[in-house]
């Protein structure tokens, strides 16, 4: 159906005010098509059965269409009854119905008395014939107010269909739409007059549209609230004709010919191929007859005629405007302008037809092969394997990195991340973290590998927290107590560890929660990758569409099998920080493991900003959070410089010193004394303060250091690549077999509970008679074109 539009894109080689400029409306008044023409009639009639057709299933038909715009209060509504050649007190509904009316006006020579009927909802059938005037302004009212309450909704863009049978009106459909509105009726919500203007607008789009704006005489075109309103959807007025109601308001207003003539032109404001229509209805709204009606507007044309050439000094240009004066001219034109675009759409709607004709068949086709296939085990079988074996390919390829589907509407930037996976801002870091490419919307690979970045960036903005001295010395007595001359350093260690403990712990839950995210999304991504590979093409093979039980039970096995290893990678980073954070782990102390070369941290795949925006940290400063190492918070490369080595003469940098077989910690700083004999007594009146507090500041100092030396070897050596295997070799190697053992290794009455749930058959059934009606009813309407097709 994209196409669709394109079969009747072929408008009037001149804009519709050019048409209704004089010399054309002369020709529309004296060419206009008798009612009584076989060939208008059965033209338009076929239209009519398409436009049912259309309304009860939802099709998307650019039908030549007339749609009726305008203020509540412009005159919208006495002219829909004037067409209609009869009142049935529409106005008193107009501001309870929030739907699109469709009239059907269908001249009937015998009908003396109108037969109004209304189209069932969702069907194409008719109900029993109206004839009470009263009856239709309820049965509109009452329709609209049953659809609102379903739908909780203000207004609706479902049309009420009525087909209006009668003696004494033209052949003509045309759309009324709900009155534009400043301010909703009480009891209304305040966003109705908002929801009005955007539901007429989407009805008036379509380029197959004519559109009547409605605006009485009393307002200046240059004050009109709703004139810009059309100027959005038509621009150029090309398919708009203006209709000037209430004229006979402005009428005592003109004295002079030129006057008459100046404002009949409309050219100051509307421009010069502007031709509106100007029309008077009676104003009487006393319960009459039928035929008194149809006098009374005969007569108020009459009276407008006689008055612009008795009581106007010189009349009017008759030549040039009578043809826009008066119901009568723009009844006349409007039937003959339908027939007109009837004619000109006639091959290309027989071209349209004939086109979903053969889409409605094959739809009918495969249905039925999905009915048969629910009795046949080992089809279904063999197609959802295909289907998911399909899929878990997709999802290899999305995560080694795909461009299909488009990012832009796909993929997700590292805030939108955050917010949909409802994880927020990394644990413990205040500063804002921003990676590489932030602003970018990455998905699959990609977003993973920019996750792992961020976790990087907000791992390293994290500092070991300061420390009490009551936790100081809690700690220092305890080592004290058993000898040696490891207090201090063994002190310090631990602080670190239990820093550790506490602030990465959390940092690493939170990098498994949104790697998760980042994978459960490519399912979406993996089903629309598969949708468009099957339709680009055309194979059948492992078509599951329509099988919900399937799909579902499909998306919840992959979001089980991401879940569990989300939570086996949570076990596994939390291994590798107690084995590091362990009172057994040398991380504390083997500082020449890690800085005995060169050691750089940078990413060279994350490292590559290609997005617009800076990665500036919110605090541009300096702060050291590894020995030898000074970075900035957030920044995403960070360079340890090589470590001087024992014999290099001291520079002020941290090294470290062999004594006695031992690691001894030296450098720029004061070196711990060794805890010995009853020094311990006096380190802790140093701790305490009783010498300036050295000792709990050297304590810090290292805790600080060791904190960084776990930090650096949890992220570089341990993290990093436990995630991506605990993640992304299990999604590429064993994401098939784990759901094939969950959906396809169990017997075939469970196999099949996800094809023939209770109702699921029933629904099938449904769908299939529902395309087999609209099968009917569109092989009907191509039959009878291809008549009105031989007629032209």
């Amino acid at each position: 159906m994209a196409s669709s539009d394109n079969f009747l894109k072929t408008p009037s080689k001149t804009p519709m005010n050019d048409k209704v400029s004089s010399s054309s409306r002369k020709q529309h008044h004296h060419t206009t098509i008798s009612s009584s023409s076989s060939s208008s009639k059965s033209r338009f009639e076929a239209y009519n059965r398409l436009q049912s057709a259309a309304v009860a299933f939802g099709e998307k038909l650019p039908i030549p269409e007339i749609v009726a715009l305008g203020g509540q209060s412009d005159g919208k509504s006495s002219l829909l009854e004037a067409l209609l050649g009869f009142r049935f007190n529409v106005r008193e509904v107009e501001m309870g119905t929030r739907r699109p009316l469709i009239l059907q006006m269908v001249h009937d020579p015998t009908a003396l008395d109108p037969r109004c009927r209304f189209q069932e909802e969702d069907s194409e059938e008719y109900g029993s014939p109206i004839v009470l005037a009263s009856a239709i302004a309820e049965t509109i009212k009452s329709r609209t107010e049953a659809l609102l309450k379903k739908t909780q909704t203000a207004v609706s863009p479902k049309p009420i269909v009525m087909r209006a049978e009668y003696a004494h009106c033209p052949n003509l459909t045309i759309i009324d739409t709900p009155g534009f509105v400043l301010k909703a009726k009480k009891g209304e919500p305040e966003t109705t007059p908002e929801e009005i203007l955007s539901m007429v607008k989407t009805l008036a789009s379509p380029p197959h549209r004519i559109l009547v704006f409605l605006q009485q005489s009393s307002v200046e075109w240059c004050s009109s609230l709703w004139l810009d309103a059309i100027r959005d959807i038509d621009p150029t007025f090309r398919r708009t004709l203006i209709v000037v109601s209430k004229f006979d308001n402005r009428l005592k207003e003109f004295t002079d010919k030129w006057e008459v003539d100046r404002y009949l032109s409309a050219s100051g404001y509307l421009g010069e191929n502007i031709h509106p229509f100007f029309v008077a209805l009676p104003k009487e709204r006393t319960t009459v007859s039928n035929e008194e009606f149809r006098r009374q507007i005969s007569q108020v044309d009459a009276d407008v005629i006689r008055h612009l050439q008795q009581n106007v000094k010189g009349g009017y240009d008759e030549e040039k405007y009578k043809s826009q004066i008066g119901f009568g001219c723009l009844r006349d034109y409007l039937e003959s302008e339908l027939q007109k675009r009837y004619k000109e759409a006639t091959p290309a709607t027989l071209a349209l037809l004939e086109q979903r004709c053969s889409e409605v068949t094959a739809q009918l086709t495969t249905m039925d092969s999905k009915i048969q296939a629910t009795s046949d085990v080992a089809h279904l079988r063999r197609s959802s394997m295909m289907f998911a074996s399909s899929i878990c390919n997709h999802v290899g390829e999305l995560i080694d990195g795909a461009a299909d589907p488009d990012p832009e509407q796909w993929g997700r930037t590292t805030e939108e991340e955050k917010s949909e996976s409802g994880m927020g801002n990394w644990p413990g870091v205040i500063s804002e973290i921003k990676p590489p490419n932030a602003t970018l919307r990455l998905y699959g690979g990609a977003a993973f590998e920019r996750v792992m970045h961020e976790f990087r960036c907000a791992a390293y903005s994290v500092e070991c927290p300061p420390v009490s001295r009551e936790k100081v010395a809690n700690i220092i007595l305890a080592h004290a107590g058993r000898g040696g001359g490891k207090g201090i350093t063994e002190a310090a260690a631990e602080i670190a560890r239990a820093a550790a403990r506490s602030w990465l712990a959390p940092l690493l839950d939170t990098a498994c929660e949104r790697l998760s995210f980042v994978l459960r999304n490519l399912f979406d991504l993996a089903m629309e990758k598969n949708q468009r590979r099957h339709f680009d093409y055309g194979k059948k093979s492992g078509d599951m569409e329509g099988y919900v039980g399937f799909h579902a039970a499909l998306r919840r096995s992959y979001n089980c099998f991401i879940k569990e290893l989300s939570k086996q990678c949570k076990q596994l980073v939390r291994h590798h920080l107690d084995s590091v954070t362990s009172p057994y782990s040398q991380v504390c102390y083997e500082s020449e493991l890690l800085f005995s070369g060169n050691f750089t941290y940078r990413n060279q795949t994350t490292g590559l900003d290609l997005s617009d925006q800076e990665n500036i940290p919110p605090e541009n400063i300096d702060r050291e959070t590894t020995p030898g190492k000074i970075v900035k918070a957030g920044e995403a490369s960070m360079t340890v410089p090589e470590t001087p080595s024992p014999d290099q003469p001291r520079d002020g940098n941290y090294v470290v010193k062999k004594e006695n077989g031992n690691f001894m910690e030296g450098g720029g700083r004061k070196r711990h004394p060794r805890i010995q004999g009853n020094g311990n007594g006096k380190m802790l009146g140093s701790l305490l303060g009783q010498n300036g507090g050295t000792t709990y500041n050297e304590i810090c100092s290292s805790a600080a250091q060791h904190f960084a030396r776990i930090r650096e070897v949890l992220v570089e050596r341990s993290v990093t690549s436990a995630l991506n295997s605990g993640f992304l070799t299990p999604c590429r190697e064993r994401l098939m077999v784990a759901l094939g053992l969950e959906l396809f290794a169990v017997n075939d009455e469970k196999f099949m509970d996800m094809f023939v749930a209770p109702g699921a058959i029933d629904i099938l059934e449904n769908e299939r008679e529902s395309l087999k009606k609209r099968q009917k009813i569109l092989h009907s309407c191509l039959t009878e074109f291809k008549a009105v097709a031989r007629s032209l």
